[in-house]
């Protein structure tokens, strides 16, 4: 145990905690850039006559808008995608310049581009839906009552999925996002290919023919290709306390460090993702659960013998790792789940900050072990008899005395951002989730 001597408020450039303040954090920027550039096209076409040639919409060049967005909003978040997008952000060498490598180690705030895809996607077919509309009540009959009907119908059912996801909304009731999410993006599937039949027969065009057709098999093969791999596997329990449970899973897949997957109990109930931990010299996985709700709370009272898994492997936060030469990992409980693989491969030199209540009596002697084993000086702190530490200053403590390059942390959203934050602020690169989903 060490004591905490380092103090945060000597060197924090006023213009820094600005600028790397949470509510600039690359996530928004991204939803923003995604704005900006659609305005942009939408005024340049107002005076190009891109959006109503002066007798009729041009529906073809508003419906292609929402479209492109639409896509954008979905695809960036396959899981594919999310692993291609990762791979390429870790190829960058260790010997490049670390503002390059800060930069991309912030890969994972790609929720933005989905965030601001969906939104300027449901307004640009908010203005489709006021085109065709317009043009039907001008007299033109470009566009039959189903159409208008099928139109209507997603727009509102876009917004309540917009609405849903709000984080007021989403962080009190989380189960209810993830239905309507799932069931009402289910639903306008659907009711897209419908309308991009109907409009397509309205026009006279073949509906092969069109860019929509093949857009919405891309998206479609993207919504389905998660529940093409589900699967039912068995599960061993090791529970260690009434607050966290050890699951082991053995069925062929074994897992990259930085990774993780959603399990369930029933095929098409609610899913929750967790990191996984695999070891170098075993096949398969673990994944450490604590209680946090009803549903990791029923898990660990009633540990189940199989479990549902639906995916692939995806990869996660602490995965970007590989652009430094060496990193601190702060976590918090249950947090040393995604930090404890990256241990036990060993492939970046790293110190490790772990606060977390009794730690051998709610983990156990041999997890306790194994990271001691695996990591070079670790911190780790007893919350119960020391209380809670000033984590931002042991980071920077741990940094200074180890060299590291940067700071990734696995805690709760308030301590993530404030850790992130102060890091950031005195130019250290500090990385943690951002709760977009």
């Amino acid at each position: 145990m060490t004591t905490q001597t380092t103090d945060l408020n000597y060197a924090a450039p006023h213009w820094r905690r600005m600028t790397r303040h949470p509510a600039l954090m690359e996530y928004r920027r991204l939803y923003v850039l995604v704005a900006i550039i659609n305005l942009a096209v939408l005024v340049a076409g107002l005076g190009g006559g891109q959006w109503f040639d002066g007798t009729a919409f041009r529906l073809d060049t508003i419906a292609d808008m929402a479209l492109i967005n639409l896509s954008l909003g979905i695809l960036i978040r396959q899981q594919r995608i999310i692993n291609a997008l990762f791979w390429l952000a870790t190829r960058i060498p260790v010997s490049w310049p670390l503002w390059i490598r800060w930069g991309a180690g912030k890969v994972f705030h790609f929720g933005g581009l989905h965030y601001g895809g969906t939104v300027a996607g449901t307004l640009w077919f908010a203005f489709l839906l006021f085109a065709m509309a317009s043009d039907r009540l001008a007299g033109s009959p470009q566009v039959s009552e189903i159409t208008l009907a099928l139109s209507g119908l997603m727009v509102i059912l876009m917004c309540l999925m917009i609405g849903t996801a709000l984080s007021r909304f989403r962080t009190r009731f989380h189960n209810a996002f993830e239905k309507i999410h799932r069931f009402v993006g289910w639903t306008v599937l659907a009711l897209f290919w419908a309308q991009t039949v109907s409009i397509t027969r309205d026009m006279g065009v073949p509906l092969t023919e069109t860019p929509a057709f093949w857009m919405l098999c891309l998206i479609t093969l993207s919504i389905a290709s998660p529940w093409l791999t589900l699967k039912r596997v068995d599960v061993g329990i090791v529970k260690p306390s009434n607050h966290v449970v050890l699951a082991k899973f053995d069925y062929g897949d074994t897992p990259f460090a930085g990774s993780s997957n959603a399990i369930s109990h029933t095929p098409f109930g609610e899913y929750h993702a967790f990191a996984n931990i695999p070891s170098p010299d075993e096949t398969g996985y673990r994944l450490a659960i604590s209680r946090a709700g009803d549903w990791t709370g029923a898990f660990i009272d009633n540990p189940p013998k199989k479990v549902w898994v639906k995916g692939i492997t995806t990869s996660g936060v602490a995965r970007i790792e590989d652009l430094f030469s060496k990193v601190v990992y702060v976590g918090t409980g249950s947090g040393i789940g995604p930090i404890l693989p990256h241990l036990l491969k060993r492939k970046v030199p790293n110190r490790l900050i772990w606060s977390t209540r009794s730690p051998r009596k709610t983990y156990g002697d041999d997890l306790v072990d194994e990271i001691e084993a695996h990591t070079e000086k670790p911190l780790i702190w007893d919350t119960d008899a020391h209380g809670k530490p000033d984590l931002s200053a042991l980071a920077l403590q741990a940094v200074r005395e180890s060299g590291a390059e940067a700071v990734i942390v696995i805690s709760n959203q308030k301590l993530t951002r404030k850790v992130v934050h102060d890091m950031e602020t005195l130019g250290i690169p500090a990385y943690g989730a951002i709760w977009d989903s």
